[in-house]
């Protein structure tokens, strides 16, 4: 086993919705596993160099098992496809201890957004906050009662009250209305966000526009958006190099490749997990040069600092970056 690794059984495979998978996870000796708080993730060692991040999505109290769930997804670059089909109950896999960078706030009140598979970590948060007694709710969106995983844990918990379904195909009543979600909410409920791009995107812009406080805002995607996390050669792409530090090596990223793809196949290892801007895995310092941040992990703030970006997806606006490598 890999330093830092922990080695769990897959107790339990189980299909939750169209297209989506549960699997439990427990220790092989029974001991508990390592403890984590709401929004906490795993990394996964799927396969041969894949690694994946998945939500843990049982109550956070809970050591003697990981929960997660997976999607298929047919864009897919391995991992969805390894999971659901390679994985089964009785076999093992590695993964890392649980991380958190979606951490739930002291609140006087919540309000959790769940998109299609993003439900998994807003599970955990309404898990935490209903044993807490804390005021929220709870809002999931999913294509339809068929595509919404977990609909009857959350149909049978203790808070189900104050969770509320809405299916792309159901009639306009059933739909959520942010706006006026919005209007009628305390302003100093914090906002809880999860699910693919376009999902998150039109949140951010409703609550933008009425003016949300951005530090009571808070987000994980699932999936990256297009084009800000491409790298793959729009309009106006530009070959730039990048200078290792340790060994002053220089090498040219061409339009249509990326850092990661350039460094890797030179041998120059550095550790990545998404690919696409989002975990924030092969985070690398920027020792001189300006980036050209395409991530969806850093703020607004640490990317203006220009001291580190993300190989897996960001350029370069000038000619050369030397890298802390």
């Amino acid at each position: 086993m890999s330093a830092g690794l922990l080695t769990v059984r897959v107790e339990r495979k189980h299909e939750e919705a169209e297209g989506i998978h549960s699997y439990e996870l427990v220790s092989p000796d029974g001991a508990p596993l390592p403890e984590f708080t709401a929004g906490a993730h795993i990394d996964v060692h799927v396969g041969a160099g894949l690694v994946r991040q998945y939500s843990l999505c049982n109550p956070p109290g809970e050591r003697h098992r990981y929960l997660i769930g997976v999607l298929r997804d047919p864009d897919s670059r391995g991992g969805s496809k390894a999971m659901h089909d390679e994985v089964r109950a009785g076999g093992t896999l590695r993964i890392s201890a649980p991380k958190n960078h979606f951490p739930l706030a002291e609140a006087a009140s919540s309000l959790l957004l769940a998109g299609g598979i993003g439900v998994t970590p807003i599970l955990a948060m309404a898990e935490t906050l209903a044993a807490r007694g804390a005021a929220f709710e709870m809002h999931y969106c999913a294509r339809s009662p068929e595509r919404a995983a977990f609909r009857q844990r959350l149909a049978d918990a203790p808070f189900a009250p104050q969770v509320h379904f809405h299916y792309d195909g159901g009639g306009d009543a059933q739909k959520l209305d942010l706006p006026a979600l919005l209007k009628r909410l305390d302003r100093a409920t914090h906002i809880y966000l999860c699910g693919p791009a376009g999902f998150i995107g039109h949140v951010k812009a409703v609550a933008e526009a009425h003016d949300w406080p951005r530090e009571q805002f808070h987000l994980e995607y699932f999936g990256a958006a297009a084009p800000a996390a491409d790298a793959a050669g729009g309009e106006g792409e530009q070959p730039f190099e990048v200078r290792l530090a340790s060994s002053g090596k220089v090498y040219s990223v061409p339009v249509g490749s990326t850092v990661l793809r350039v460094l890797s196949d030179a041998g120059v290892f550095i550790p990545a997990s998404c690919e696409q801007g989002v975990c924030g895995t092969c985070l690398t310092r920027v020792l001189d040069g300006v980036p050209d941040h395409r991530d969806l992990y850093l703020d607004e703030a640490e990317q203006a600092a220009n001291d580190c970006f993300t190989p897996c997806c960001s350029r370069s606006k000038t000619g050369t970056l030397l890298l802390d490598l």
